[in-house]
């Protein structure tokens, strides 16, 4: 592929006037256009998408920015490929950055995205607390929306699923059909969606006068491994429950495969409910309860939102998504039914 410099020597200029002609700043003559321009042409030289988008105030690119420590998992592969069609939908390309660690690598990635020029910027966080997406908003012109965090502030520039209501939701089921020893495999609980679903989980048996039992509550990594290993201390406790949690329906797939491994039947002894209804939901054995996040509908949301903010054009707020539990048949009747 041919290089700036190579566009310069055809075209018997300097490299820097090759870039005055690409983003139309500085003083070049017509002549000397002219004589970049058909070298550009005869060489096949493809300028980068920075140097072709200098000239004028957009890039038509969208960044998104999420951290390290979510891409294993379906549900990321489901956003992040939801996130690409709809972006190229629009006519738009989409820029990934990592949000690596911490909060201050997850505002790094996002300046860097903004150092390229991306017209907006997507950001999943991880480390970042509300406050401090809050300013991050405040202190830059171009739009930036939060993806799956309620912010105080600016309330038009976050998309979220109410993971909190979703977690009652799930556990109220499992009350309404008799169960009342319901065990808990979190997820990790530096992770506000991890801390989200438990506060759900504990308001909801709360709720109905059930004491919350720490030692029916393990702490879980998202994967299947640690659902697995979830399951193994709950039994190593020596306590008794007639149904199970699992906060991703990763950590439930793993706790499945340790019943099972345990003796113990699904759902005759031990009902299971998971989160994100994964493809495989249905195809496991049994086929898994799950509350369905409609991570489709917020990123279709969230790239809708920031091309109004750019373009302008047709808009509906709406920053709350309701999970919604999908019944299958890892569920049954409890003791108390």
């Amino acid at each position: 592929m041919a290089t700036m410099q190579e566009v310069a020597k055809r075209a018997g200029v300097s490299k820097a006037t090759v870039s005055r002609v690409l983003t139309g700043k500085g003083y070049v003559s017509e002549e000397t256009k002219t004589r970049v321009f058909q070298a550009i042409s005869e060489s096949g030289y493809r300028p980068n998408l920075l140097a072709r988008s200098l000239a004028s105030s957009t890039t038509q690119t969208l960044g998104l920015v999420v951290t390290n420590t979510l891409y294993h998992g379906v549900y990321f592969s489901e956003l992040l490929s939801h996130a690409a069609r709809m972006t190229e939908d629009k006519g738009r390309q989409l820029l990934l950055a990592d949000g690596k660690h911490s909060a201050e690598e997850e505002r790094q990635a996002i300046q860097y995205l903004l150092d390229l020029r991306c017209d907006a910027v997507i950001i999943y966080p991880r480390f970042l607390s509300v406050d401090e997406l809050d300013a991050i908003i405040d202190s830059h012109t171009q739009p930036i929306v939060v993806l799956n965090r309620r912010l105080r502030k600016n309330l038009s520039h976050c998309v979220f699923c109410d993971q909190h209501a979703a977690s009652q939701q799930a556990v109220s089921a499992l009350i309404a059909r008799g169960h009342r020893d319901i065990a808990l495999i979190t997820g990790s609980l530096d992770s506000p969606t991890g801390i989200e679903r438990l506060s759900g989980y504990k308001d909801a048996l709360q709720q109905q006068g059930i004491a919350v039992r720490n030692e029916l509550i393990v702490e879980g990594k998202w994967t299947p491994q640690s659902g697995a290993l979830g399951v193994r201390e709950l039994l190593e406790r020596k306590v008794s429950f007639s149904a199970l949690v699992a906060s991703n329906d990763d950590m439930a797939v793993g706790a499945i495969k340790q019943l099972h491994d345990s003796g113990i039947a699904i759902p005759g002894q031990v009902s299971v409910v998971g989160f994100d209804d994964i493809a495989m939901a249905p195809f496991t054995v049994p086929a898994l309860s799950s509350v369905k996040i409609p991570v489709t509908g917020m990123i279709k949301e969230t790239i809708n939102r920031l091309i109004f903010m750019l373009d302008g054009g047709d808009f509906t707020l709406q920053s709350t998504f309701p999970g919604e539990l999908i019944l299958r048949d890892s569920i049954t009747s409890g003791p108390c039914a």
